[in-house]
């Protein structure tokens, strides 16, 4: 049999990645890893006592640290994988992210105008302040 043959009726390999490997890529502790799992986002083929992370769980990841960026909460980011993995479309994935999408930028906008809020609150404190501690200057000198 010849190598292209040979070659060609070998499948690839498959990836695999150890829970270091992981934490080192996306910058994590294995533990925070291990939470992930723990909480049933990532389900790492066993040997032994090893965690065999392939290239679901490497994506997994990446998406769970999006949405951590993105503010989701855990179960957020749990019920968006879990669309994928049931439908095997992106359709109700992407509309549900839409959705939360949606949602966060209002919650951040609101949040937003509260903080702006505050700090015209705090502008205001700080010139009564200041106008004050003038005020109790010049009476002191005189």
């Amino acid at each position: 049999m010849s190598t292209t043959s040979r070659n060609a009726a070998t499948p690839p390999a498959r990836a695999t990645y150890s829970i270091s490997d992981l934490a080192r890529e996306f910058a994590l502790t294995t533990r925070a890893i291990r939470f992930y799992e723990d909480s049933g986002l990532l389900s790492p083929r066993r040997e032994n006592r090893a965690r065999i992370y392939g290239e679901r769980e490497r994506v997994r990841l990446k998406l769970i640290l999006r949405g951590k960026r993105l503010g989701l909460a855990l179960s957020e980011i749990a019920e968006l994988l879990d669309l994928y993995e049931v439908r095997r479309n992106e359709k109700a994935q992407l509309t549900a992210f839409l959705a939360l999408l949606a949602e966060r930028r209002t919650r951040l906008l609101q949040q937003r105008e509260d903080i702006e809020i505050v700090l015209a609150e705090i502008d205001g404190i700080e010139r009564d302040c200041r106008r004050r501690l003038r005020a109790e200057s010049r009476a002191a000198t005189d």
